[in-house]
């Protein structure tokens, strides 16, 4: 694919891209802008070729996904670091990166109504399978590849997320 062709992609997918950016940050609108402009960057200077084994989508998914990962390990050895140069104990030491996550997790759920509550109670693979199936309108087996999971894997968290959706949401308490 040449440059202009992975450009145009690269726009046309920018809309999901970043609301998959967005998942795969916590929610955090700073990291995910910074995790996808390293993705772009990485694909865009050769670091990340895609060899047409997967739609491009699935692919460009793959490559976010490992990036925002990448991205949070940074940020968390950094903070770590900090906390030995000071010689400080976790305990007293700088909050962990994402400690706020708890915070702004809570204030989505108050804000999204149910759905956002059953949601935030699902495991995180299930979240991640949820998103990608429904919001990026991807399949099993393209979210599988994304995730980088065997497809019967994600089929299970997937079967196991709508189920434990539908009994949260028919008010059941699953704890």
């Amino acid at each position: 694919m040449n440059r202009e062709d992975l450009e145009a992609e690269l726009e046309r997918e920018h809309p999901s891209a970043f609301a998959w950016a967005l998942r795969c940050a916590g929610g955090g609108r700073e990291e995910a802008e910074d995790a996808l402009h390293t993705a772009y960057e990485r694909i865009l200077d050769g670091r990340a070729g895609f060899a047409g084994q997967s739609s491009f989508r699935t692919w460009l998914f793959g490559v976010i996904r490992r990036t925002a990962q990448e991205e949070r390990r940074r940020g968390w050895l950094r903070v770590e670091r900090l906390r030995r140069w000071f010689g400080r104990n976790s305990a007293g030491g700088p909050e962990r990166v994402g400690a706020d996550d708890a915070g702004l997790d809570l204030e989505r759920r108050e804000t999204a109504g149910r759905l956002g509550e059953a949601l935030a109670r699902l495991s995180g693979r299930q979240r991640q399978l949820m998103h990608l199936v429904f919001y990026q309108d991807l399949s099993v087996q393209e979210a599988a590849d994304v995730l980088g999971v065997p497809v019967g894997t994600a089929r299970t968290h997937y079967e196991r997320g709508k189920a434990r959706l539908r009994a949260l949401l028919a008010g059941e308490d699953l704890r």
